[in-house]
């Protein structure tokens, strides 16, 4: 770390350490018998392993260990998970396998797994759909070691199961924000002429223009919901809109500069469990601030973990008196492109030609195709905290729609996390698609906007009096 960012971490942790009296404290009250468990997994994958789905350059150096952190809250009508994986995307069958198999160890239902990914792209996507398409056509194992994924299954329920055993009373919440100075810009950027583009990606700093341009539409504000025994807290979720790369594609598996920070508060607050979890964040990145130089990834993990620190000193503490679940489903209508047919995504599938790459490209699209077909529709969960709701949006929804879920419920703190299941790719607003918005990872059909915002208001409403 340089010597500059070791002075603001160390003003930081100086106003904070040692002493936790978290604003507006409430004396003690307890409204009911919550407990929360809290588990933890290596999920790191094996050297020789694809990395975000289609990188070209497979994993051939672990600089960081990936890891599937996550918490059980007992007390409610059934348990309800929360889990955030350092891993790229987890899609369509793999999705609900996952979900089952955790809800299974938990005791509780599907739908009750908020499982969520980081989307740190020097890490891995899993799609079994896909990964059955690849087998049938020569290319097994191409877009992750089934393996593998059958031993990190094995070994995060069994974490998951084991924890139950460890659970410990909850008396309070914590409400923390605090402002995160420059880490995030848009990805939309308007020239001299008014024309728009998309193309601030996350190491555009090194560009003069990019590194210029305003930040744009961002949510500055990182969130942290914390669960206390007492005067205790025992675990804090912090979410913040930006997507984690400061650089990847060289084969390091990393967790990058958001599980270096995360990392870091765990050691620096070692009795309470660290969750990181990404937002809203398809066009958000670290572009303006950063190059892609390991220099930039030490101060941007400095920087987030300066407003973690400002969101733990700012924590409000009130009792926690429910733990409601609400759930809505909803239909994305998959992008009428003509490259997105079912006959092109086959035909490039199929051609021996082209590259591994984009055949696996196609086959995520098949595989997505085919569950949009079977009416299979995404979950848009809630966990409503009274004072806080937890609401998980699919994909690589855009900053917008966690102003939306904010702006439903103004007085209470709402922490939207995106990329839950990950096959609609980037889920633009209308503006956005009439702005011109294109990417091969955007795989949802313009009207996707009304469908979310219909399932935030589902989930979102205020059940009190």
């Amino acid at each position: 770390m340089t010597h500059k960012w070791q002075a603001v971490l160390a003003a930081a942790i100086l106003a904070v350490v040692g002493t936790w009296n978290p604003v507006g404290s409430a004396p003690h009250a307890w409204g009911g018998d919550f407990r929360v468990s809290t588990f933890r997994a290596d999920v790191t994958i094996p050297l020789g392993h694809r990395c975000m789905g289609v990188l070209p350059t497979k994993s051939s150096r672990i600089v960081d260990p990936l890891e599937a952190r996550g918490i059980v809250l007992l007390g409610g009508e059934s348990p309800v998970v929360i889990v955030v994986f350092d891993w790229c995307e987890i899609r369509n069958d793999s999705y609900d396998q996952w979900r089952q198999a955790i809800a299974d160890a938990a005791g509780t239902s599907r739908e009750r797994v908020l499982l969520s990914c980081n989307h740190q792209h020097d890490a891995p996507v899993i799609d079994a759909g896909a990964a059955r398409l690849l087998r049938e056509v020569g290319l097994p194992n191409e877009l992750f070691d089934e393996a593998f994924q059958q031993r990190v299954v094995e070994r995060v329920t069994r974490a998951v199961r084991e924890s139950l055993q460890r659970s410990v009373p909850v008396t309070h919440l914590g409400l923390g924000t605090a402002r995160v100075e420059r880490i995030a810009s848009s990805r939309r950027v308007v020239d001299e002429q008014g024309r728009v583009s998309f193309g601030r990606g996350s190491r555009s700093g090194g560009n003069a223009w990019m590194r210029e341009a305003p930040e744009g539409k961002i949510d500055p504000v990182l969130k942290m919901i914390s669960f206390w025994n007492g005067k205790q807290p025992v675990v804090a979720i912090s979410c913040y809109a930006t997507h984690p790369m400061s650089y990847y594609g060289r084969g390091e598996v990393s967790w990058d500069f958001v599980g270096i920070a995360r990392d870091r508060m765990q050691r620096l607050f070692p009795g309470t469990f660290q969750i990181y979890a990404t937002g809203c964040s398809g066009d958000v990145t670290a572009g303006k601030y950063n190059r892609g130089t390991a220099e930039d990834r030490e101060a941007l993990a400095a920087r987030l973990q300066a407003g973690m620190i400002a969101a733990r000193k700012n924590t409000r503490r009130v009792p926690l008196s429910q733990v409601a679940f609400r759930n809505a489903q909803v239909a994305l209508e998959f992008h009428p492109s003509p490259a997105l047919t079912v006959a092109s995504l086959r035909s490039r599938l199929q051609d021996p030609s082209a590259s591994t790459e984009s055949r696996i490209w196609a086959a995520m699209g098949l595989a997505s195709r085919q569950r949009v077909a079977a009416g299979r529709n995404i979950d848009v969960p809630c966990v409503d905290l009274g004072a806080a709701q937890l609401v998980l949006l699919p994909g690589e929804a855009f900053v917008a729609y966690q102003w939306m879920a904010q702006r439903m419920r103004p007085d209470s703190l709402v922490m939207a996390i995106g990329y839950g299941e990950c096959w609609p790719g980037y889920i633009p607003t209308d503006a956005d698609f009439q702005d011109g918005f294109a990417d091969k990872w955007l795989w949802v059909a313009p009207g996707s906007e009304a469908r979310l915002k219909t399932a935030l208001k589902k989930v979102l409403r205020d059940h009190h009096p």
